[in-house]
């Protein structure tokens, strides 16, 4: 298990957060040498969901004490395609810069039909999130503008920031160039949680809501999955965010990210947050039964 805390001269350059020098001094001082599964509540959980820890990164980052687990070795810090994942900050630059008029603003199908269902009828800018309707981002992500949008991503600190050129408008969170770390996903949300991004108030308060997975007693879990599938390349999962709990035995704000190869598809799918959640339940901020 890799831990950091905050101290202060931890710091790899100006400007960088806490965490991201806490993240990268731990795994500096261990020399990528991450404990025995058997030492890794991670690792752990990883293997019992079926995901190799050998082909995945996991990084959960408690912020009250700035403690951080992780498996993976290298990988953390390996950027891939975010995918659906990007609909994260896409939604926040999407209400800071008006290019949509809240989360209530309706989106009418242009009839053709795409592989999920439930992107194939008129819907809101919230379903849209919480359906992870790729059609509709690729109509609001434009609007932003690609100025805003590299300013954007950029002062989030969002892996390379690269939204690449005018052809690949619609498609650079799908199939690159953009491209982040778990680590770097982990940073970001961790700002996020603590409202300490260069956001509105209203912005928060528009995007936040929706980005609700789950809640039960004295905690709330946020989050967001992306599924990077372009032919040719592996197949990569992630699933990213935040659990909020006050009533657990280890309460807190855990921030969260894993990217997994899938090289099943999607049939791999539901493991990305079945093995987050053991995770997190292995380290008492998730109840173990629900």
């Amino acid at each position: 298990m890799l831990a950091a805390a905050s101290s202060a001269g931890m710091r790899l350059r100006a400007g960088l957060l806490m965490l991201a020098a806490a993240l990268l001094a731990a795994c500096a001082s261990s020399g990528w040498n991450l404990p025995a599964p058997e030492e890794n509540p991670l690792e752990q959980a990883l293997m019992l969901e079926g995901v190799s820890p050998a082909k995945s990164a996991l990084v959960i980052y408690r912020l009250e004490d700035e403690k951080v687990w992780a498996s993976g070795g290298a990988r953390i810090r390996e950027r891939f395609t975010p995918a659906s994942t990007s609909k994260i900050p896409h939604t926040l630059l999407a209400y800071e810069f008006g290019a949509v008029t809240g989360p209530d603003e309706r989106f009418e199908w242009d009839g053709q039909k795409r592989f999920v269902d439930s992107w194939n009828e008129d819907q809101t800018f919230s379903q849209a999130f919480q359906r992870s309707t790729v059609w509709i981002y690729q109509i609001v992500v434009p609007r932003i503008g690609a100025a805003r949008l590299t300013e954007g991503l950029k002062g989030f600190g969002y892996g390379n920031a690269d939204i690449g050129g005018p052809e690949q408008s619609t498609r650079y969170w799908l199939e690159g160039p953009l491209a982040i770390s778990a680590t770097e996903q982990v940073e970001f949300l961790a700002r996020l949680a603590r409202r300490t991004l260069p956001l509105s108030a209203s912005t928060y308060d528009l995007a936040v809501p929706v980005m609700v997975l789950e809640r039960g007693e004295g905690w709330t879990l946020y989050g967001k999955t992306g599924w990077k599938s372009v032919e040719g390349q592996m197949d990569i999962g992630w699933i990213v965010g935040w659990l909020e709990q006050s009533a657990g035995d280890a309460p807190g704000t855990y921030v969260f990210a894993l990217n997994m190869d899938m090289p099943g598809g999607m049939e791999e799918a539901p493991r990305r947050r079945a093995a987050v959640e053991r995770a997190l339940r292995s380290l008492g901020a998730l109840p173990a039964e629900r």
